[in-house]
């Protein structure tokens, strides 16, 4: 078990570092990682290694077939977040219904609601990108709703969403809320029973799985 946590720890820092360093120099990568293919592929018909291939053709296609069969299923999983983006637009949080106590025959009314905290999102990184605005919604006494408006994420395997007690991201304490229900559009959590807002100073986009943050959005009093 430890050792798995440790593999996802590292391959969460492996991710941390590619946002970090690697994909702020993304096109001098890139070209010097075009340049290198062609520097090998002139090194291998040189020595001969196409045509060493062409000779034993099962153990070629075999080897083909295993990279192949690791490799697209591991792709998948890590490069298909930067491509699929799913949205989502639920309604805006109803307050409480109820008739009045006066006069119980009375059509129901609904309660004022009131935003006591607010934020907006920004991203962890230039890879992990993240906009849009976060707001705790009081739609009933001692009951919350976390609102997320005009609402956009970098994808990601395993994204959960937070309120944490720390303003710039996940820590120690932070209430899990779910998974994130989309990459885009306009939805909402509600907050268990006797959760009190002051509690937290940030809304999270956070990857549970490899403990990588996507993307904060620190919490002012409205």
């Amino acid at each position: 078990m430890w050792r798995i946590i440790r593999d996802m720890n590292l391959i969460g820092d492996l991710e941390r570092l590619f946002a970090t360093s690697i994909y702020p120099l993304r096109v001098p990568i890139a070209i010097a990682v075009v340049i290198g293919l062609i520097g090998l592929t002139v090194l291998a018909r040189r020595r001969g290694w196409f045509a060493a291939a062409r000779r034993h053709p099962g153990r070629t296609a075999s080897l083909i077939v295993v990279a192949l069969a690791i490799g697209l299923p591991a792709g998948w999983y890590f490069a298909s977040p930067l491509f699929i983006r799913t949205e989502l637009i639920e309604p805006a949080p109803a307050g409480a219904i109820g008739a009045s106590i006066d006069e119980p025959s009375a059509p129901p009314t609904v309660d004022a609601m009131t935003t006591v905290a607010t934020g907006t999102f920004r991203g962890a990184d230039d890879f992990h990108f993240g906009e849009g605005t976060a707001s705790i919604i009081e739609t009933a006494p001692g009951r919350y709703t976390l609102r997320f408006e005009d609402f956009s994420v970098q994808n990601g395997p395993d994204l959960y969403v937070y309120l944490s007690p720390a303003a710039d991201g996940y820590t120690d304490g932070a209430l899990e809320l779910g998974t994130l229900k989309a990459t885009d559009g306009a939805f909402g959590y509600e907050l268990p029973e006797g959760t009190d807002p002051a509690d937290f100073a940030s809304a999270v986009i956070w990857c549970k799985q490899f403990a990588v943050l996507f993307a904060v959005a620190p919490l002012t009093a409205a």
